[in-house]
């Protein structure tokens, strides 16, 4: 599935002239990482005087940018490995013994039909079933009708569907309801969901009324999908693959580079304001997207306030100790205190 021919990278649907958030970020936090040294700082007070500030910075900032990592997933229930791997997974592991559905993504099977049957499963319940916990919704609690915008290496589409305006929405990294060519010979991308749907009931599995995906009592689920479902492109005929960035033949089509202008331009209106850099669930493997950058903009603003919420990787630099929050904890809790103690419901 990963393994995409090297060739050029994709072709840019905008021209070059236009604003471009996603490099812009990367800009700004290449440079934090020039700038600042390695000594970390958790903040100033206590856990729960940061949290009182926080309650203060969200009713008070001229702006919110939120920027998401999978940690935030990890708090709704999207967990890839465990007892819900296991209920979709569990023949995949016997078989390969791998015990993860990041592990699966990569495994190298040997017909395309097994590799959509993996696929197709990690597709459906990542990006089409709801979350299991109200995380996604608590949060958009915290931020309705304020000034607000996102920008996420989730590839889950979980923003949109608790309801967070699309137009205030920048997924860097790709979206799991999306196809590309292989290749890729052009920069469109398209919608996977009804192959999706028709490539998991293939495999015995059911569709309940709310979305879930499950499997009838007694039926043992195929590994295979059948060779008429598998994915190629209308153009050139090549294979189809996940629009994942994962190398440089990932497709930035017309939505990422409008998500990416509009997430620049209101980086640029708020300029030297109050803002809030709320960072919620960013781990180390992708920090010169949201993390790093969050640090630049705020030592930039002495008005800026970052604050990272994360269980056990909260912190900020020190040059920044005096703009900083940081908050450990199980964001899902986090979440829920705050929208109590702000009026949310």
């Amino acid at each position: 599935m990963f393994s995409r021919r090297q060739t050029k990278p994709a072709m840019k649907s905008f021209s070059d002239s236009r604003p471009d958030g996603y490099r812009e970020t990367i800009q700004k936090g290449v440079t934090a990482v020039r700038q600042y040294d390695t000594k970390i700082s958790y903040g100033n007070g206590t856990k729960g005087e940061q949290l009182a500030r926080l309650k203060t910075e969200l009713q008070t900032a001229d702006a919110i940018v939120i920027g998401a990592g999978a940690g935030l997933s990890t708090a709704a229930g999207l967990t890839y490995n465990g007892e819900r791997f296991r209920k979709y997974f569990q023949d995949f592991a016997d078989r390969y013994h791998f015990a993860d559905m990041y592990s699966g993504g990569f495994y190298p099977y040997s017909t395309p039909e097994e590799q959509w049957a993996f696929w197709s499963r990690n597709i459906y319940i990542n990006r089409y079933m709801d979350p299991p916990k109200p995380v996604y919704r608590d949060l958009l609690e915290l931020v309705q009708g304020k000034d607000y915008f996102v920008i996420t290496t989730n590839v889950d589409h979980c923003f949109q569907k608790a309801g967070f305006d699309k137009q205030r929405l920048f997924y860097t990294q790709g979206d799991y309801g999306l196809w590309q060519c292989e290749e890729p010979c052009h920069t469109r991308t398209y919608d996977n969901e009804e192959t999706v749907r028709q490539m998991v009931l293939a495999q015995g599995f059911e569709i309940a009324e709310d979305g879930t995906l499950y499997l009838p009592d007694g039926v043992t689920p195929k590994m295979a999908v059948p060779a008429e479902l598998i994915p190629r492109c209308p153009r050139c005929l090549r294979p189809m693959t996940m629009n994942l960035r994962v190398d440089d033949t990932f497709v930035e089509d017309h939505g990422w580079h409008a998500a990416s202008e509009r997430y620049s331009e209101f980086l640029r209106r708020h300029e030297g304001m109050h803002i809030l850099y709320l960072e919620i669930g960013v781990g180390a493997n992708t920090p010169v997207i949201i993390k790093y950058p969050f640090w630049q903009m705020t030592a930039a603003n002495p008005r800026a306030v970052y604050a990272c919420l994360n269980y056990s990787e909260a912190y900020s630099i020190r040059q920044l100790e005096e703009q900083s929050l940081c908050i450990d904890g199980d964001t899902a809790d986090v979440l829920k205190l705050l929208n109590r103690e702000t009026g949310g419901d």
